[in-house]
This record gives structure tokens, C-alpha cells and sequence, in this order.
């Protein structure tokens, strides 16, 4: 491959990644669905089409799949910012450290998730925390000084939801920083002389108080 035809395969990809970058930091219609579909599985309870307890238990799966949509925007905003990285070492020079941008001297050290997609991933968790909170004081609490024969397995359901839901979620997330940590040991750039920056949590680095 020639030098030019090189150049511009890095510019078509150099390109691509940021349209990436875009199509996953772009998710606000998830929480906006999540909000709506949450309105909507509350109405179908109240109108007694579907038992509240399945009603609720629905909401909390429709929760965790934006949760995951997160996890996984996460991983490819963060994969992404590498390869960016990792090509614009071939055409910058270390003075452009502070003439242009730091961030292309070091990769973020860990998979984590940006301001953008966190905010998101609050609201989901609200949701999720009221939803529970109200099914318990409804549900759960009344039969609490109930007889056992009283027992509505039904009610169990949401928690079940919930539990199903944080394990999967965190063996996500588990194995997406494993991909991250595995894509940073086997493609991690050119080398650049990064001592003169002064690396935070504007680019995900703990501050210097808080451990690795």
C-alpha cells in the first residue's frame, strides 16, 4: 500500500470511527422509550389488562435492556477513541500535545462509561428504585403479617426481574472491560512521549488521591 493510498484508508477510517462514536453516544431515544414504555405497562395495570406484578416485572427487564445498550455503547465510544488515537499518532507529532490535544498521548487506563451515557443510566436506575419502592409498599408490605397460605408467588416476580437483571448486567460489564483491556495490550499505537501531560479525569484517569 503506497503512502498516499495509506493516508487515505486512515482518513476513511479515522472518519468511520467518529460516525460510530456518534451512533452510540446517540441513545437518548432509549430513555425516552423506557419512559414511555414504563407509562404505558403502568396504565395497562391500573386498567387491570395485565397483573401488576407482570406490569412491573416488564419495566424492570425494560430497564435492564437499556442498561445493557449502555454497557455496550460504552465499550465502542471507548474501543473507538483508541483507533481514533492510534491514527492520529501516525500524522501528530509530540509538540501537538499541547498545540492541538492531549488525549491522542494515552488511552483511557479503564472501560469507562462517559458523563452522557451515565446520566442515562441514573435515569434508568430511578425508575427502576421507584417502581420497586411502590411495588413493595402495594404489593409486598400488606402480606407481610399475613398467614403463609396467603403467599402470592406472583409478587415475588419484580425481584426476581431485578435479580436476573444485575447479574447479567454485571457479567456485561465484566466482560466488556476484559474486551477493552485485551483491544489496548494488542493494538496500542504508536509510541509517544506523553511525560509532559498531566493526565485526569477529563480522559477517565482517577484523580491523583484516588487508586488505579
Amino acid at each position: 500500500m503506497t503512502g498516499n493510498t495509506r493516508d487515505q484508508f486512515l482518513f476513511k477510517v479515522y472518519d468511520q470511527m467518529f460516525a460510530d462514536i456518534n451512533q452510540h453516544i446517540n441513545v437518548v431515544w432509549q430513555s425516552i422509550g423506557v419512559v414511555v414504555g414504563s407509562l404505558a405497562l403502568l396504565s395497562l395495570a391500573e386498567k387491570n389488562i395485565i397483573p401488576i406484578d407482570v406490569s412491573f416485572s416488564l419495566i424492570v427487564i425494560l430497564i435492564g435492556w437499556m442498561a445493557a445498550n449502555l454497557i455496550d455503547s460504552s465499550y465502542w465510544y471507548n474501543r473507538n477513541l483508541v483507533i481514533i488515537a492510534n491514527i492520529e499518532r501516525q500524522f501528530l507529532e509530540q509538540k501537538d500535545l499541547k498545540e492541538i490535544h492531549y488525549y491522542f498521548g494515552a488511552h483511557r487506563p479503564k472501560n469507562k462509561m462517559i458523563t452522557h451515557l451515565k446520566v442515562q443510566m441514573y435515569l434508568g436506575m430511578a425508575i427502576a428504585v421507584l417502581i420497586l419502592l411502590y411495588h413493595f409498599y402495594e404489593r409486598v408490605f400488606p402480606g407481610l403479617c399475613q398467614p403463609i397460605e396467603f403467599f402470592e408467588p406472583l409478587r415475588a416476580l419484580p425481584y426476581l426481574a431485578v435479580t436476573v437483571c444485575i447479574f447479567t448486567l454485571l457479567r456485561l460489564q465484566k466482560k466488556k472491560s476484559s474486551d477493552y483491556d485485551e483491544f489496548i495490550n494488542n493494538s496500542p499505537g504508536k509510541p509517544i512521549d506523553a511525560t509532559s501531560v498531566s493526565y485526569g479525569p477529563g480522559h477517565g484517569f482517577p484523580k491523583p488521591s484516588e487508586p488505579n
